[in-house]
């Protein structure tokens, strides 16, 4: 059998991992999987039978406020990363290069669906208005959070891989029962549908968790849209030690739809999450979407990708920038100028500087609470690391920093 054709898209010619999985699907006598893809990366828009319809919903402000988005989350993360490096917080996850998958999933979501997210979902947070100083808590260590869930339905960041896939499905099946009860008290149905998404990396979706997560979503079909974001890399691992086929097949086997869409269109994006979104709503169970996308940068600022990728393949994907993507389309359709992309980036710049201004004025971590908040009771191990601790921070009181000592008798 033949090697197979990839769908017309930008990725036709680039010797990127998807033909790998393609050759898969042929071998196993499967048709290649399809890509949603709406805007080129020629900036020019086509028309697809089942998502244009969408699309057609995103009027010219609309567009600028998806590119807005993807400029000031991008600033953001530039900012954050600087903070790290300046010593400023522990960590930082970056997001570069997956500003469309992110933008155009949150804004395709309503304010009574509820969203769980791992720790990179930047761009998901600013469209449920977190406030992105507040975000960067956590990262400083002085917060287990950073912000109240309840005020956006935007969960708190999840370190441990796949968990939260776990949490969404059963949130998402507690929004089942409370809506059937509701419609029972309340014929009239005044309140309207919510559903759930969880984000999740390619990376994780080799944990049991997510397994666990789709066969109890498809068992009680539940509300929940799961949204892959396959950036190609988990940290070292590259997504075709993942898989052999196209993530979004997997949901073949759990019994429900799997889309994948061109994670670097960000109105395909928009698009998908807002038929799955309402596909869960109504009650006809959950959804995978893969969003093919790609992660530019490290993942994360402890990380150093030349270690295990070459500049060659991110030099490739930097040709695909979602954002350079949507600007071609918004100046050929006369939809936007040099003055809407100069206030854009005015903006970023204030956003940058608030961020920085409020992250230098928390206050700093203290380690001791970590020891205090161990356990809900004193534990008689834990105060003897606390008092080893104390002991070995003693040693350093009073010392002078390498080199002063010399140079004040020197003066």
């Amino acid at each position: 059998m033949g090697a197979t054709h990839l769908p017309s898209t930008e990725f036709d010619g680039t010797a990127v991992d998807d033909q790998l999985e393609a050759d898969a699907e042929a071998a196993m006598g499967e048709p290649p999987a399809q890509m949603v893809q709406l805007l080129g990366p020629d900036g020019k828009l086509v028309t697809d039978p089942v998502y244009s319809k969408y699309a057609e919903k995103l009027d010219a402000e609309k567009l600028r406020g998806l590119y807005a988005d993807m400029a000031a989350i991008r600033r953001f993360d530039v900012e954050a990363t600087a903070l790290q490096r300046q010593g400023q917080l522990a960590l930082w996850v970056p997001l570069t290069g997956q500003e469309a998958a992110q933008i155009g999933s949150g804004r395709a979501s309503q304010p009574q669906d509820y969203i769980f997210p791992t720790y990179r979902e930047h761009g998901v947070a600013l469209t449920r208005n977190v406030d992105l100083a507040e975000l960067l808590r956590q990262f400083r260590g002085v917060s287990n959070g950073g912000w109240n869930p309840k005020d956006t339905n935007f969960h708190l960041y999840t370190l441990v891989l796949a968990a939260q896939t776990l949490h969404a499905v059963g949130y998402a099946m507690g929004i089942q029962r409370d809506q059937k009860f509701a419609a029972a008290s309340d014929p009239v149905g005044t309140e309207p549908p919510a559903a759930v998404m969880a984000y999740f990396g390619d990376g994780a979706s080799s944990e049991g968790d997510v397994h666990e997560s789709m066969v109890f979503a498809s068992s009680y079909n539940a509300p929940v849209v799961f949204f892959c974001q396959n950036n190609h890399w988990a940290i070292s691992v590259p997504s075709t030690v993942q898989t052999r086929i196209p993530l979004s097949n997997r949901a073949k086997g759990y019994g429900f739809p799997g889309i994948r869409v061109d994670g670097n269109d960000v109105i395909a994006v928009h698009a998908v999450t807002e038929w799955a979104l309402d596909h869960a709503r109504q009650g006809k169970g959950p959804v995978l979407i893969e969003a093919f996308t790609y992660r530019v940068g490290a993942h994360t600022t402890a990380d150093d990708p030349t270690k295990y990728r070459e500049s060659a393949e991110e030099d490739a994907w930097r040709a695909k920038d979602p954002l350079a993507r949507l600007e071609k389309y918004l100046r050929a359709e006369g939809l936007a100028d040099d003055a809407f992309f100069a206030k854009v980036k005015a903006d970023g710049d204030e956003l940058a500087a608030y961020v920085r201004r409020t992250t230098h004025d928390l206050e700093t971590p203290d380690i001791r609470t970590a020891f205090a908040n161990t356990y809900v009771e004193a534990h008689p191990l834990v105060a003897e690391e606390l008092a080893w601790f104390e002991e070995y921070s003693a040693g350093f009181a009073g010392e002078e920093p390498a080199g002063q000592a010399e140079t004040e008798a020197g003066h």
